[in-house]
């Protein structure tokens, strides 16, 4: 089945909306909201569509719905899977039995649907357990972050540099990693017992994630420290339910972030930190990481001095969608400072019609007073300027 060349218009009139929306914001102050015009809710539709980052079926663009959420909703970017968990099958997105040629196809036609604005494609490598390029047989035996750094930084910026360059000549853009967590529980049983933590002193995983950073930035590929604020002295996983960590996290969690912030912004290196739905209430008595406004303003921005771009977990693990419906999830993760909303749609169930769902809720909270629209141009002003050095 062929692409349906026919959305394209769509996609255009929403970019050609949003441009024009930019050029007004930047007349004089008396000039109304930027989107005060008929098409405002188109408009307002797309600035929205750019903040999803979703995940997706298939080895192939053509005859995908993912085309459409790509051309006629306008969304900001897509996160790639070798494992369908809810089929318990493989191949996904990834399929290294067909070679890079499959991988590389998917992601050129992503971005030619996606037109002059450009996506975020992503992907979870960080070696070890955590390997989304394991069909490929040169990642088949990938080294974890506790590994890499036994090894020393000379390896570990070899192996950074050569999972770089296979990225970046797939034509993936970001990857969600290297995870910054402090080993400081090594029975935590998604950080410690997956190896995923660089060491237990929060010096040296400042020092191993900076390698790692610097070499991905040679070929191009964005990178994303997890978990802020920290998960690495959790008991739980927060892919199962609520994971409290107020009796074991200490301030020592935030020396990643902030040696990585101090360092990487002022080389332009650190345009994404990812949050964790970790609940600690000594910082939000109410609410996990990803929905406190304490957390991600708080700590992360005012305190840290973080500018880059906030992106949420995967907004469908346990300790968020359990325990909150999808309306009050967008509402909170927003307005705590939420830029990028990250949907796997690979956890029990795939929903197809997932992507417009999550923006016409938005949609539906902003137009009904509980998320403002300067809240969504914050975080689409942030997208874009990002996206235009790409």
């Amino acid at each position: 089945m062929r692409i349906n060349r026919s959305a394209v218009p769509a996609a255009r009139l929403i970019v050609a909306l949003i441009t024009a929306a930019l050029i007004l914001s930047s007349c004089q102050s008396a000039v109304r909201h930027p989107l005060a015009s008929e098409n405002y809710d188109t408009a307002l539709k797309g600035k929205i569509a750019q903040m999803l980052l979703i995940g997706f079926r298939g080895t192939e663009l053509d005859g995908n719905p993912l085309y459409d959420d790509i051309t006629r909703l306008g969304i900001g970017g897509v996160v790639l899977f070798d494992y369908d968990m809810p089929s318990g099958k493989r191949p996904r997105n990834i399929d290294g039995a067909a070679g890079k040629a499959q991988l590389a196809k998917l992601c050129a036609d992503i971005q030619k649907a996606a037109g002059g604005v450009k996506l975020f494609i992503a992907i979870d490598q960080e070696g070890g357990r955590v390997n989304r390029l394991r069909s490929f047989p040169a990642f088949a035996e990938s080294k974890s972050a506790r590994e890499l750094a036994a090894a020393g930084s000379a390896a570990l910026k070899n192996t950074a540099e050569a999972t770089g360059r296979f990225l970046s000549e797939l034509g993936v853009n970001v990857n969600f990693a290297p995870c910054v967590d402090i080993d400081i529980n090594p029975r935590n049983p998604i950080i410690g017992a997956y190896g995923r933590s660089f060491s237990a002193d929060p010096e040296a995983v400042s020092r191993f994630a900076e390698v790692w950073i610097d070499a991905y930035s040679t070929y191009g590929v964005l990178s994303c420290p997890k978990h802020f604020p920290g998960h690495g002295s959790s008991r739980g996983d927060t892919h199962r339910g609520v994971v409290d960590v107020s009796a074991t996290w200490s301030e020592a969690e935030l020396v990643p972030y902030r040696r990585l912030i101090d360092w990487g912004q002022a080389e332009g290196k650190l345009p994404f930190i990812m949050t964790s739905h970790v609940f600690n209430r000594n910082i939000d008595p109410r609410y996990p990481a990803t929905l406190s406004k304490a957390t991600l303003t708080g700590i992360l921005r005012d305190r840290l001095g973080f500018t880059g771009l906030i992106v949420s977990d995967d907004l469908e693990m346990a300790a968020i969608k359990a325990q909150y419906d999808l309306e009050t999830t967008l509402e909170l993760a927003i307005n705590a400072g939420v830029d990028i909303l990250a949907f796997s749609n690979n956890g029990s169930v795939f929903n197809p019609a997932l992507a417009r769902e999550v923006i016409d809720t938005v949609f539906h909270l902003v137009k009904t007073g509980r998320i403002t629209p300067e809240r969504i141009d914050v975080s689409f002003n942030r997208i874009m300027a990002l996206k235009r050095t790409l």
